[in-house]
């Protein structure tokens, strides 16, 4: 495979965009079926309003749909994990369509925007939530205890709706183009924290930010917590 070419200066860049390679089964869950095995393509692959167009989203109540049309993750926190698990974390591996180098995945905020790319055919893509480890995800690591394991990490990578779509390809520049500017991000989301949530709703509240019906409704359940007194708790994929 060509190198991956260098991004330009100040901007983080793509460094493989991966789609399903084979849909694989799932025994025990709904539906039986996962494609939770992404491998990188060397092509520039189309992004529509789900993603990218050779991918499958096989259950979209909880890994699709266009709040989670695309996800992302930083080979910084991948290389965390092969130390961690004393083994290669490759692109693809945790269910990702795209791997980065050079700019924040984990910690972006909720609402900030990508252009992936340059011209005409740049996508613009929007971090909605983080990912949400599940069973499907821990018989792939093949892990006991993985999904408190991820979680507990932090790292969880980002999901994005696509706003204005186009082409990506590995070597891709990728540069925040906006933040909203009210501090959450999607790693506060995924440790589950209730006051974040409600931080976050006052943001929607006062068109800070603009979430997602699935993410609003996550918000919100949470925001309620808070206010009832109970213990905030994680949710979502």
């Amino acid at each position: 495979m060509d190198p991956v070419p260098v991004a330009p200066a100040g901007a983080g860049r793509v460094t493989a965009v991966c789609v399903v390679h084979e849909i694989i089964p799932n025994p025990g869950e709904t539906p039986d079926v996962t494609a939770i095995d992404k491998r990188p393509r060397p092509e520039r692959l189309a992004v529509a309003d789900l993603g990218f167009v050779l991918d499958t989203q096989v259950d979209r109540r909880h890994h699709g749909g266009p709040e989670q049309a695309l996800y992302a993750y930083a080979d910084e926190d991948a290389a965390w994990w092969a130390g961690e698990l004393g083994r290669p974390v490759p692109p693809g591996l945790f269910g990702e369509n795209l791997r980065t180098n050079g700019i924040e995945v984990s910690r972006a905020e909720v609402g900030e925007r990508w252009r992936l790319g340059d011209g005409e055919g740049a996508v613009v893509a929007e971090v909605t939530m983080p990912r949400t480890p599940c069973m499907t995800f821990q018989k792939r690591m093949d892990l006991p205890r993985w999904i408190k394991r991820f979680t507990r990490a932090g790292l969880a990578g980002a999901y994005l709706r696509v706003v204005t779509p186009g082409t990506i390809g590995a070597g891709d520049a990728v540069r925040v183009e906006h933040r909203p500017g009210h501090g959450v991000t999607v790693a506060d989301l995924l440790a589950g924290g209730s006051s974040s949530a409600l931080a976050l709703l006052e943001a929607h509240e006062a068109g800070v930010v603009t979430l997602g019906p699935k993410l609003q409704r996550i918000v919100r359940r949470r925001t309620w917590r808070l206010r009832a007194g109970q213990p905030a708790a994680a949710e979502g994929h």
